[in-house]
């Protein structure tokens, strides 16, 4: 590999973003998927799952575009109202949306199997724990509280309302950097479970790692996962994981159980010189 060799830092990790739904709580993250279902719902539309996890991770309003703007639903929209949604549309479909998360969230806040002993192994390394979501800070406070209820407590969250834009951009991850004291970016870990999640590290100039089995791209329940025929779950897994590689994840994991033995390894590419940008996509999923 021709790789370069970064000069300004060689030291370990210091901190890792994670994402929420699907990463470290709801596994499947079925949350979302059911109150955007249900916004739509109220207005005489029935959008799909694929149709509503394609645009996963994306700020609330701009995933509401997205859905909105998609040849069927956009057709059935017309077709009811006589025109296309508009601003004051969106507006109303986000309250409603924020109102329906708030109302459900409990449902929907479960810990993801060995997120507690992930963390607390992560935090013996001396590493700082950071989170990006795209909810509003109302929301973000709700979900943090029902975290800590749970026993998994962060150093940050930052949500899309508190930048400028969203994800893909790279701004959450700059405000956790700020917010964390850490830096450089090349000293940080982006984790989540949707290909903006690792568009969003990516970015930001850190090392990016995504999950497959407990997120948006797998979109089953724990129980159905393990319940799942091994050669199946196995081609399901490998399907994402490409999908995740063809975006620049920099490794693919099963689920966050994963994460301990990779912050390993970025520690002995990072002594050995090596930058996110050095790095190749992974080869196989660990």
């Amino acid at each position: 590999m021709n790789a370069r060799k970064d000069a300004f830092y060689s030291g370990q990790l210091k901190a890792v973003v994670l994402d929420w739904a699907g990463t470290v709580v709801d596994y499947g993250c079925f949350g979302p998927v059911m109150a955007f279902q249900e916004v739509y719902r109220a207005r005489f539309i029935e959008p799909t799952v694929a149709e509503v996890r394609a645009h996963m991770g994306m700020d609330k309003m701009d995933h509401l575009r997205a859905i909105s703007a998609m040849p069927r639903i956009r057709k059935l929209w017309t077709a009811i109202y006589g025109k296309e949604p508009g601003d004051v549309d969106f507006l109303e479909m986000l309250s409603d949306f924020e109102e329906i998360r708030m109302r459900t969230l409990h449902k929907h806040s479960e810990l993801v199997p060995g997120l507690l002993p992930t963390v607390s192994g992560l935090r013996g390394m001396g590493m700082r724990i950071g989170s990006t979501t795209g909810y509003n800070s109302l929301g973000a406070k709700l979900m943090r509280d029902e975290a800590a209820r749970h026993g998994f407590w962060l150093d940050s969250v930052i949500c899309a309302s508190d930048v400028p834009a969203g994800r893909p951009h790279p701004w959450m991850c700059f405000r956790n950097a700020m917010e964390l004291g850490t830096y450089p970016m090349s000293a940080m870990v982006k984790v989540g479970d949707t290909p903006l999640d690792v568009l969003e590290g990516l970015n930001a100039g850190m090392w990016t790692v995504a999950v497959t089995t407990s997120g948006n791209e797998m979109g089953l329940s724990h129980e159905d996962v393990q319940g799942m025929d091994a050669a199946e779950l196995a081609n399901r897994v490998c399907s994402i994981r490409k999908r995740m590689e063809a975006v620049g994840a920099h490794f693919v994991i099963d689920d966050i159980r994963g994460l301990g033995p990779v912050v390993e390894e970025i520690n002995q590419l990072l002594a050995e010189g090596l930058r996110p940008d050095d790095y190749p996509v992974s080869s196989q999923a660990r």
